[in-house]
């Protein structure tokens, strides 16, 4: 039987243990939780986001190094995208970090976002919360890198990089989806592709003309080639430099506070979401509703109205 102490201790045979509990949404890894979740809160949590293939999982390999360099313990959660079919995920991303697997300082967990809008689900920050307690350092959590996920990242990390490639248009359209208001570092990989200069005089120029933040961070942009580790060095270096410049102006705390409101609305809707099902798989009224909707006796609003005022009232 798992132990707080188990944790404490960073074993991370009984920290694997209870993650898996965790993505099997098992209660006695919730009743852990709950315990384990006051003496959380020291890991510096990064978000690394992006397109596919912009090489983030390379990069990620080798940012490893440059924090193990600093003697930082490390883990990372790699969100990989779930099969609407199977339910599986490709957990490709640990496959590419294997030359840490002996290092007892560095832990890769794969994870399946499991359908949830923007790739992650609420067992990447249970996880987190395991990995703090066990003793690591830094926590990388590696998105799937579409859509609403490079926003969600920024509910999740401290810090968040996001990643491209040149000639991409990702520039563009990170001024169009609003990334520029997520990204507190931009890193141009590949570039040692043509059209990396301009790639990174654009993004430059992006960030000029936003707004400036309020903690006075200026979001950097770098230029990096993950796969021999050119300028690997200053990004890590830079998320140390943001870490540090939260903590002498105080927003280190705001956005600790930010990201615990962030956590509780995922578990309000994540506990709502599972009240839902267990209605559904209960109540004989919603196949009265389909029955009547399907006889024409009544129309799917009127129908879906009245089943989700049962809902309200419902108490297992």
């Amino acid at each position: 039987m798992l132990k707080i102490d188990d944790i404490r201790s960073g074993n991370q045979l009984a920290g694997a243990r209870l993650i898996r509990l965790i993505e099997n949404n098992e209660p006695s890894a919730i009743e852990l939780l709950k315990l384990l979740y006051p003496l959380a809160g020291n890991a510096f949590m990064i978000g690394i986001t992006g397109s596919p293939g912009v090489g983030k999982s390379t990069l990620i390999d080798v940012l490893i190094l440059e924090f193990r360099k600093l003697d930082k313990k490390i883990a990372v959660i790699a969100v990989d995208p779930t099969s609407p079919f199977t339910g599986g995920a490709i957990l490709g991303d640990r496959l590419r970090m294997q030359r840490h697997a002996t290092d007892k300082s560095v832990f890769i967990r794969s994870m399946a976002s499991r359908g949830q809008t923007g790739g992650l689900s609420r067992a990447t920050k249970d996880t987190a919360i395991v990995l703090d307690v066990m003793g690591f350092e830094i926590i990388i959590i590696e998105t799937v890198g579409a859509g609403q996920a490079q926003f969600d990242v920024a509910g999740l990390a401290h810090s968040v990089g996001i990643v491209c490639i040149p000639s991409s248009g990702d520039g563009i359209q990170a001024v169009k989806a609003g990334i520029l208001e997520t990204g507190n570092l931009f890193i141009v990989n590949k570039s040692d592709l043509p059209d990396a200069q301009a790639s990174f005089h654009d993004l430059s120029a992006m960030l000029e003309m936003k707004q400036s933040s309020k903690t006075g961070w200026q979001p950097r942009v770098l230029k990096t080639v993950a796969t021999n580790g050119t300028g690997v060095k200053e990004v890590a270096q830079t998320f140390l430099s943001h870490l540090d410049a939260m903590k002498k102006d105080g927003s280190f705390d705001a956005k600790q506070r930010e990201l615990e409101r962030f956590y509780f609305h995922t578990l309000l809707k994540d506990f709502a979401f599972e009240k839902i099902n267990l209605f559904i798989n209960k109540s004989p009224d919603i196949k009265h509703a389909l029955t009547d909707i399907e006889l024409q006796k009544e129309d799917p609003i009127s129908a879906a109205q009245n089943v989700i005022n049962k809902l309200c009232r419902f108490n297992n």
